[in-house]
Order: C-alpha cells, then sequence, then structure tokens
C-alpha cells in the first residue's frame, strides 16, 4: 500500500491534512485515500476531496468533501 499525503496545509499554526481522489466506488480506494490519513496520530483536520457527492460525509472520524463543495467553501 502506497504511503503519501496529498496536501498538507498550514496556515496561522493549523494543519489540515487533504488526499484527493477522482472516485471512492471500490473499497482499495476508499482503503488507501482514508487509510492514509488514518495512520497519522495527530488531532489536525484530515479531509478526503472526491468527485463522488453520493459518498458519505464521514468515514471512520474523516470528513469526505465533494470536490465542488470543497472549491465553493472555506474548510
Amino acid at each position: 500500500m502506497s504511503e503519501e499525503i496529498d496536501f498538507v496545509c498550514t496556515r496561522n499554526g493549523e494543519t489540515v491534512y487533504v488526499q484527493v481522489s477522482a472516485e471512492l466506488s471500490r473499497q482499495e480506494t476508499i482503503e488507501r485515500e482514508f487509510g492514509n490519513l488514518l495512520k497519522i496520530k495527530d488531532n489536525y483536520p484530515k479531509i478526503v476531496v472526491s468527485g463522488e457527492r453520493s459518498f458519505e460525509n464521514t468515514y471512520q472520524g474523516i470528513k469526505h468533501v465533494y470536490i465542488r463543495d470543497f472549491l465553493s467553501e472555506e474548510i
């Protein structure tokens, strides 16, 4: 399994981890994208952004955001 985080953003002392995936329809993809974030043991926000609106809002405590919502909201 590949272990990478797509974006680590820091502003005003706050960190946010962001994974990006075109789709989350396969269990393998879900485990890869959310699993990499689950391995990080700090309390900063972790978000998976995808092109699928129908995926649930959270997965094991990690927030999922539809790409259009992510681009139009302040997270």
